[in-house]
């Protein structure tokens, strides 16, 4: 039976309209970004919550122990100085004299035990002749007893003579030291960071619990550490001596490799912000083209653990749900395209970049990292993207 011309290709339409009409609204495979399952180095690492600090090994904030207005300023801000030497000087005109005076008074202590002392080797002299003259008859019994009595006498005058001398020199030792307390002078090697004061200016010490600008803020810069926060559910997992690494912004993406030298003892409670604990890392080697400087802003991380030859994949593949899976894109041989699968993991150490793999995977598979793409998700088909690096 034949089937006039106009209903057969009635027909040829309809079926080449079904077919156009299947193909145009079949489901598109999703566009994914995939990185293979690889072997290497994975690390479990600890990073500060907060920012850390570079800090000087030494830093001290000084002022006089007496207040007082500046007479000698004689460094500048940025001037390196040696340890023990003089920064600053109060007028002390009143405490140099007051030492001129100590010193003149030691003197004639001195002079008047040394006097004493002459008068007492006499007396014990004439002791001496008179016990001979009355050992011949030559001398009466009250006599030497006067004679002997002068001896002691005088050698107790001696004595008092010279304890005396020693209060003087205790005095004047006094003296010197108020004087001392008008200079200041660097405790330690190092620069100059910060002065707060002018000549003629009038400066006092701080009193106690509140606290004032110090008149020279001194920096050791042979020294750095940096101090940095570290949340206290981290806490129990850092040990002295383990190796860190050191960000700091102002040197861009370079790492400085670093060492754990001190944990706090205690967890800080500061208002509105997590409890924390207190790290300090040493960095093993300053940078030699540029210096540190203290006030640095800086990031740790701290390696825990470290196993250099296992099986890891991005932390971006893994799906937020538990227990931990991924989506594996299961290639169809020649293609570029593939289906996904979702696969259930053990995993191991783990950082923000890199996770271990303990069962689940095989090196080479490839897991999906686009996981925020709308329709990804498992028994999809997928294509990878032309760009697969971003």
């Amino acid at each position: 039976m034949h089937l006039p011309p106009r209903i057969l290709a009635l027909i040829i339409i309809s079926i080449a309209t079904v077919i156009g009409w299947w193909w145009l609204s079949r489901p598109k495979p999703v566009s994914v970004r995939v990185e293979p399952v690889q072997r290497g180095p994975v690390e479990e690492v600890i990073a500060n919550t907060r920012a850390g600090t570079v800090m000087a090994c030494r830093r001290a904030r000084l002022a006089p122990g007496i207040g007082g207005q500046i007479e000698l300023l004689a460094v500048h801000e940025g001037d390196r100085v040696e340890s023990g030497q003089l920064l600053l000087e109060l007028w002390n005109l009143d405490r140099k004299a007051q030492v001129t005076l100590a010193e003149r008074e030691a003197e004639a202590g001195n002079a008047r035990a040394r006097a004493a002392c002459l008068n007492a080797d006499q007396a014990e002299r004439e002791a001496d002749r008179q016990v001979k003259l009355k050992a011949r008859q030559m001398a009466s019994e009250e006599a030497v007893d006067r004679a002997i009595t002068a001896a002691h006498a005088g050698r107790a005058d001696c004595e008092a003579a010279r304890a005396t001398a020693r209060v003087g020199s205790a005095r004047l030792g006094v003296a010197r030291a108020e004087l001392e307390r008008t200079r200041l002078k660097a405790p330690f090697a190092g620069v100059i960071a910060e002065i707060s004061g002018e000549l003629n200016e009038y400066v006092t010490p701080s009193p106690p619990g509140i606290p004032t600008p110090p008149a020279v803020d001194l920096i050791d810069d042979a020294c750095f550490y940096i101090s940095a926060p570290i949340d206290e559910v981290d806490a129990a997992k850092i040990r002295l001596g383990l190796d860190a690494r050191v960000g700091l912004d102002a040197f861009g993406e370079r790492l400085f490799a670093g060492t754990v030298r001190r944990i706090a003892p205690y967890v800080l409670d500061q208002e509105k912000q997590a409890r924390t604990v207190e790290v300090e890392v040493v960095i093993a080697e300053q940078p030699a083209d540029a210096p540190l400087l203290a006030g640095y802003s800086a990031d740790v991380e701290i390696v825990v653990e470290r196993r250099e030859d296992t099986l890891h994949l991005p932390t971006a593949a893994i799906r937020p749900d538990l227990p931990a899976s991924v989506l594996v894109m299961e290639m169809a041989p020649d293609t570029n395209s593939g289906l996904l699968a979702k696969r259930r993991i053990e995993i191991g150490l783990a950082n923000w970049e890199r996770t271990e793999v303990t069962d689940g995977l095989t090196e080479g598979d490839l897991v999906v990292l686009s996981l925020d793409r709308n329709g990804v998700e498992a028994g999809k088909t997928a294509v990878i993207d032309q760009d697969n690096s971003r």
